[in-house]
């Protein structure tokens, strides 16, 4: 009798966007300058703030060596190697208020925030 291995299960992605953050960062792309576009946008985290750690993002010319690439819907966002266990699980979304318009991080990890939502604790 030969044994099967069990079938492998899907990998989850360290992080998805939703469509709000899809459109916004295609926006970002196509209106930077032409010398601008072949960048990619890379998420990090910083020590900062009250409560510890900040989300960063940059834009890259070139991905490191151990940095995340994840593609979704046409749109590929770098995670830093130091991030990446962080943000396992993390949803990326795009939030356009009165007052602010900014990506915001939907993280399971997260312990703890700051009142003022800049920072958090994991």
């Amino acid at each position: 009798m030969v044994r099967m291995a069990p079938a492998l299960k899907g990998r989850r992605g360290p992080l998805t966007l939703t469509q709000a953050a899809v459109q916004r960062l295609k926006e970002l792309q196509t209106s930077s300058a032409p010398e601008e576009q072949n960048k990619t946008l890379k998420i990090g985290i910083q020590g900062k703030g009250c409560s510890g750690n900040a989300y960063t993002l940059s834009w890259v010319a070139e991905p490191k060596k151990f940095d995340e690439k994840v593609t979704q819907d046409g749109v590929t966002v770098l995670i830093d190697s130091k991030a990446l266990l962080t943000l396992i699980g993390t949803e990326m979304d795009w939030f356009e208020g009165k007052l602010a318009s900014q990506f915001v991080f939907n993280n399971p990890n997260i312990k703890g925030a700051c009142g003022c939502g800049e920072s958090f604790l994991v």
